[in-house]
């Protein structure tokens, strides 16, 4: 694996393990799984990484219950259908000034040719709620 840091390296063995925990595990069980990995992971951040995961972990849960929460390289991301359209990268986890809420192309954001899937955030605030609460109804319409 060379060409990729000691960081990019222990994402993509946290992935492996990911997968190697609910092999063979299907429908509600796994599901379970999954959450209880995603509130693990939630619960493993600190100050703001954790407060922006738990506080999104919320809105999706209220603005789009129909997703699965569960870990996608250590994230908190949420899935349709067993693929994720949006995740939480904390700041920590790869040292950088900021975490962000990101979504992936199974996320309905579409808006022209050009369009915002990464959303850098400082502090939580009504705004920045509304924001993510508006998103995520987007994300899954």
């Amino acid at each position: 694996m060379s060409g990729f840091s000691k960081t990019e390296r222990d994402a993509m063995k946290q992935r492996a393990e990911e997968l190697r925990a609910t092999k063979g595990v299907k429908g509600a069980a796994k599901k379970a799984k999954e959450l209880e990995a995603c509130v693990a992971a939630i619960d493993a951040l600190s100050g703001f990484d954790r407060e922006l995961s738990e506080r999104f972990h919320v809105v999706v849960s209220e603005e789009a219950p129909e997703l699965d929460p569960k870990t996608f390289y250590g994230f908190p991301s949420y899935a349709r259908d067993g693929k994720v359209i949006m995740f939480v990268q904390p700041s920590s986890k790869f040292d950088t000034r900021y975490p962000t809420v990101n979504f992936d192309d199974g996320a309905h954001l579409d808006d022209g040719v050009m369009w915002p899937t990464s959303f850098a955030v400082l502090e939580w605030t009504e705004d920045v709620e509304k924001t993510l609460r508006t998103l995520v109804r987007k994300a899954v319409s």
